[in-house]
C-alpha cells in the first residue's frame, strides 16, 4: 500500500504538536505506530502503557482531535489507528525547507513498508 502524505498547514501542525507534547499520548501515539494498520483497542492500549483506560481515553481523543488517530468500531470494541498520512503530512511540513534548499541528510518521508 502506498503512502500518501495529507498537507499539513501551521495550523494543523501546531495542533498534532502540541497534541503529542504530553508523555502519555506520545506513548500511546508510538504504541499505535509500532501495531501498523491492524491497529490496538484501548484495554489492549492501556495495558500495553500500564496507563488506566478512562485517562488513556481522554489522551486518544486528544489524537484523534489532532488528526493522528482514528478509531472504528469493531463489534463492542474500538480499534485505534494512527494516521500514517497525516503523520508523513506533518514530518514534510516540518522539514520542507531543510537547509534552504541545499541538499542534506534528510530525505523525505517514505512510509513504512508494511503498512
Amino acid at each position: 500500500m502506498e503512502m500518501v502524505e495529507t498537507p499539513v498547514d501551521e495550523s494543523d501542525a501546531i495542533k498534532a504538536l502540541a497534541a503529542l507534547a504530553q508523555v502519555q499520548r506520545l506513548r500511546a501515539f508510538r504504541s499505535l505506530i509500532a501495531a501498523g494498520p491492524v491497529g490496538l483497542t484501548p484495554g489492549a492500549m492501556a495495558e500495553q502503557l500500564g496507563i488506566a483506560p478512562s485517562g488513556l481515553s481522554f489522551h486518544l481523543k486528544e489524537l484523534a482531535h489532532a488528526g493522528l488517530v482514528s478509531a472504528q468500531p469493531r463489534g463492542r470494541n474500538l480499534i485505534y489507528r494512527a494516521n500514517f498520512e497525516r503523520m508523513n503530512g506533518l514530518l514534510a511540513y516540518l522539514t520542507e525547507h531543510c537547509c534552504q534548499g541545499e541538499a542534506c541528510e534528510v530525505t523525505p518521508p517514505t512510509g513504512c513498508s508494511n503498512c
